[in-house]
């Protein structure tokens, strides 16, 4: 069966994440939450923050997390940022699948057992919540801002882009 659009998991629900009582739970599709040069420490810090409350799917927070790691290892090199994926899907989705089509009325049972199945994972995202961070030395600032940007893409919601460290290093960048 087709994946439904995500529109349909975009309101904040109440969060249903206990596994332990949960059977057939996906896994995240997020790999990696730390990437580029984790040892080391460069003075200043960006960070994607969202809007409005939201959930984010897992796959929409792993597409915005490659497209920024891909743009900054290919601008500024592997060993010239660090980035976080500050959230983690903790929720998980629901969906009760109906049969549609032809003959559907033959074999499909209606409302019965409609809580659902487990289908995917979500991040429960409240207004000014941090989502990315970056890392970087002041000269890099601007393709940091724009690998920010182009994650927000790929996000469901508005968001804002906030120098939170080194804004005394930036004078006339931001």
């Amino acid at each position: 069966m087709a994946r439904k659009p995500a529109r349909m998991w975009r309101r904040l629900e109440r969060p249903y994440v206990r596994i332990e009582y949960i059977d057939g739970v996906p896994g995240t599709r997020v790999k990696m939450f730390d990437m580029g040069n984790r040892s080391a420490d460069f003075p200043v810090q960006v960070t994607l923050v969202a809007k409005e409350a939201i959930q984010v799917r897992d796959n929409a927070l792993e597409a915005a997390r490659i497209m920024a790691n891909k743009y900054l290892s290919r601008m500024v090199g592997e060993n010239n940022y660090k980035m976080k994926l500050r959230i983690y899907p903790h929720h998980i989705l629901r969906e009760h699948r109906m049969a549609v089509g032809a003959g559907a009325d033959r074999i499909s049972q209606g409302m019965r057992a409609a809580f659902g199945i487990p289908v995917g994972r979500a991040a429960q995202v409240k207004p000014g919540t941090k989502i990315i961070s970056i890392w970087i030395n002041p000269e890099h600032f601007e393709f940091a801002k724009e690998a920010l940007k182009r994650a927000s893409m790929k996000l469901p919601t508005s968001t804002k882009i906030v120098v939170e460290k080194g804004q005394e290093l930036l004078k006339g960048k931001i």
